[in-house]
């Protein structure tokens, strides 16, 4: 059995070999191998040709149900799929925004129109999602957002910004949180619009990171225009659709997620070995607190899903993937700030940093001219956008805080809802 902690019904440990064995077959040859490591040329080419065949398999959103295209897999199949695919190091989806966090809106809140029209569409791979939330003075105050929708005949047509938009230059469609309602209490005036991003009226900047990497996006809009009908969980409904995307992005994943610590601890701890920084009592301390808390990610991974499967849904539960968030998020920042004192701040230089190694939290786009960052200064960069993606710590917080433990609400300032 490939888990230590929990035992899985027969039936599921029978559905795991049919996984894995799928994987072996269709992963290239030699995948499994010791330092196995495709060319440039190879890795091209299994990645244009991976999605068709996870399609094929029926393995992209195999949770869903049959009449949407899916497997129908139970909650359990569903996390061993997960694992055995964490196992052998294969990506598992075609689209992350549209696999998992609009699908799974869409299967929640969609009318039975929009689920015919996008699901088939997200789990074939031909239509790429990004998500249209934040703003440039509405980031962690979601609900002050200024963009706004106005009904003119048949179609919402759109102006505002919106900021840290991922792979937006790449996007067909945007699940977009607009003001419909300006009269309206903040949140209660708010729409999810699905809307079209190749139409005039919709301009994608990138916003270059200190890596080089670009995949932020600011979009602005400017009288682009959505069908009507493309208004998901009703108008003036959007704050309640969007809380589901998030606890979608916050929860993913539960008994895996712990799975890329555990290999960038192992990273850690061969290069600390490798250079004699594991003599140091200090580094072998951080590294053992490192380890510690990734055993506790992965318990509580198990605790959600647990709860899940006995299908509670009290405020505990709920706020308990918020508390994993900041538990993970603010966790790494600290691991990365150990692997960067272990390499040493040569690691920091272009022509001396470490080689080698998939560091699982590296960004793998790289700037058009070519600057070589690190896979872990890659790694590094992103994690200090941990504490703000998927709702920022200080918003964890507060959630566990007035949710969980009952404290009083934050005062709003004078003027404020």
């Amino acid at each position: 059995m490939s888990s230590s902690i929990i035992t899985y019904p027969p039936d599921v440990e029978e559905f795991r070999l049919e996984v894995r064995a799928w994987l072996e077959t269709n992963l290239p040859q030699g995948w499994f191998d010791e330092g196995f490591e495709l060319s440039p040329a190879a890795r091209k080419k299994f990645n244009d040709e991976w999605p068709d065949k996870l399609f094929a398999g029926g393995w992209i959103c195999a949770t869903w149900p049959k009449e949407y295209g899916g497997k129908g897999l139970s909650t359990l199949q569903g996390v061993v799929l997960n694992e055995e695919f964490a196992r052998a190091r294969a990506p598992m989806r075609a689209d992350f925004f549209g696999d998992t966090l609009v699908g799974p809106t869409l299967l929640q809140y969609g009318t039975e129109e929009q689920k015919k029209e996008f699901l088939p569409q997200i789990l074939s791979g031909k239509v790429r999602w990004c998500q249209g939330f934040s703003e440039p003075n509405s980031g962690s105050d979601l609900a002050s957002l200024k963009t706004t929708a106005v009904l003119d005949g048949d179609e919402w047509v759109i102006n505002g910004q919106k900021v840290w938009t991922t792979g937006g230059h790449y996007a067909d469609y945007c699940f977009l949180l607009t003001r419909t309602d300006p009269t309206s209490p903040k949140h209660k005036g708010i729409s999810y619009l699905l809307v079209p991003m190749r139409q005039p009226g919709v301009e994608v900047r990138g916003i270059t990171q200190p890596d080089g990497t670009a995949e932020f996006c600011e979009v602005f809009f400017t009288d682009a225009r959505c069908p009507k009908e493309n208004v998901v969980g009703g108008v003036n409904n959007g704050w309640k659709v969007a809380n589901s995307t998030l606890a979608f992005e916050r929860g993913m994943s539960a008994t895996t997620g712990y799975r890329r610590f555990e290999e960038e601890y192992r990273l850690m701890v061969a290069a600390a070995i490798e250079n004699g920084q594991i003599c140091d009592h200090l580094v072998r301390q951080r590294l053992m607190q490192f380890y510690t808390k990734i055993q506790i990610l992965k318990f509580n991974g198990l605790r959600s899903l647990g709860a899940n499967l006995a299908d509670k849904k009290d405020l505990g539960v709920m706020a308990l993937g918020a508390a994993n968030k900041m538990f993970w998020s603010e966790m790494h920042q600290r691991a990365m700030e150990l692997a960067l004192d272990i390499h040493g701040t040569h690691a920091m230089l272009i022509d001396t940093g470490p080689a080698g190694g998939t560091w699982p939290g590296a960004l793998r786009e790289k700037r058009r001219d070519g600057y070589p960052v690190s896979a872990m200064m890659s790694s590094f960069f992103f994690s200090r956008s941990e504490t703000i993606w998927g709702g920022t710590s200080q918003i964890q917080r507060n959630i566990v805080g007035e949710r969980v433990l009952g404290l009083p609400k934050e005062p709003k300032p004078a003027g404020g809802e």
